[in-house]
């Protein structure tokens, strides 16, 4: 019997959401219905709420510390989801892996260093590399019978070219692709022969569709795992990214006390009391909630494959391995990026990512947020049909 109603619909208006209350903003309309960032319409876990609700009632919110009970249950639950053993002394916490990603570009590379990305790819990649004034070097992912696959020699001849630090999406986001232990240990091989560091980010490592599985980079080898910092966090899982918390999992003793001195510099001291109770409580009891969330996921990924095949042939959809954000691709609809977004925003009245966002190879794509129930799924799916009649 399942416990959770994932097709309940609740109201986020007037919640200062970003996904529902930002679209005038980011989109310039506002009757629109909103399919893009990277947030759910769910409720988290029972035990998340009441976790928080009894914090709450206790009325006082002073400074509060990271306790090794929550630093052992990262630890537990990096055991349980993905087989790799931890020590705890490798955890350190950081309010987002945006922020990590930063720091770890300050920690371990110089301005005008080049860091090594892999597009189509989460936006952001580019943004702390280029904000930080460091260089992108891009090793271009290949679509091929819609899966993406990576160019190993291009990746190769770029690391040649001299790279400090390359950000590994794993999973990878837009497209949802789940990287195998082969391609990862060649990744591994590269990167360790080159003398470049990793950071993965594997925020979406728990959203894992069967019959897929996700292996953590710095799990396979002792000479990857002291290359790698790897970023996880609760929030797209659980849907609790407004809690801001996240784990980075950092085993070389050298690139940790690096990575904490940046930390210090900008006068990081801890997470927030609901951050630090969130992240504990989801990882700690929401295992159940993740199993029902998933398969649920795995009938909206069905719904949105018949209705497109059937209804939109233009579009291809490349299949998602983990999460619930779809990767679509409009280019046989023989339209250009600007037209995509005019038609979606002015005739379907439907909020989705823009391809170009993520970069060389996102031009003629729009990413879908599935996270929702299923009446808005098909509520988004006739806009999209509309948008392109």
């Amino acid at each position: 019997m399942k416990r959770y109603d994932f097709d309940q619909r609740i109201n986020r208006e007037h919640t200062s959401s970003v996904k529902w209350g930002l679209t005038k903003k980011i989109f310039g309309v506002s009757d629109v219905l909103p399919m893009w960032v990277a947030d759910m319409d769910f409720l988290p876990p029972t035990e998340v709420t009441e976790a928080l609700q009894a914090r709450l009632e206790h009325g006082i919110y002073g400074y509060t510390y990271i306790s090794s009970s929550t630093t052992n249950t990262v630890k537990q639950w990096m055991k349980q989801r993905n087989k790799w053993e931890i020590d705890e002394s490798w955890v350190l916490y950081s309010p987002g892996v945006v922020p990590s990603i930063a720091i770890a570009i300050e920690a371990f590379t110089s301005p005008g260093d080049t860091v090594m990305l892999q597009s189509p790819v989460y936006t952001p990649f580019f943004e702390m590399i280029e904000k930080n004034d460091r260089k992108v070097m891009n090793a271009p992912l290949h679509l091929k019978n819609d899966r993406y696959e990576i160019d190993f020699e291009a990746f190769e001849r770029q690391l040649q070219k001299g790279v400090q630090l390359f950000l590994l999406c794993n999973p990878h986001n837009p497209s949802g692709r789940v990287w195998t232990k082969e391609e990862l240990e060649k990744i591994g091989e590269l990167c360790a022969q080159y003398n470049c560091l990793i950071l993965s980010d594997e925020i979406h490592s728990d959203l894992i569709l069967k019959p897929h599985e996700h292996t953590p980079i710095a799990s396979l080898d002792e000479k990857y795992r002291d290359i790698t910092i790897t970023c996880i966090a609760p929030t797209k899982t659980f849907n609790l990214a407004g809690l801001q918390a996240s784990s980075v999992i950092i085993p070389n003793k050298k690139l940790r006390q690096a990575f904490e001195s940046v930390q210090a510099k900008q006068g990081f001291f801890s997470l927030s009391t609901f951050g630090i109770i969130g992240m504990e409580a989801a990882y700690r009891y929401g295992e159940t909630w993740l199993e029902e969330f998933l398969a649920y996921i795995q009938e909206n990924i069905e719904t949105v494959k018949s209705y497109i095949h059937e209804s939109i042939p233009g579009i291809s959809v490349i299949e998602p391995e983990a999460g619930y954000l779809i990767w679509l691709d409009c280019r046989n609809l023989q339209f250009s990026d600007e037209e995509i977004k005019d038609r979606l925003l002015k005739k379907g009245k439907v909020a989705l990512e823009p391809g170009p966002k993520y970069g060389p190879g996102g031009e003629g794509f729009v990413r879908m947020n599935i996270g929702c129930p299923k009446d808005t799924v098909l509520e988004g799916l006739a806009r999209l049909r509309q948008a392109f009649e």
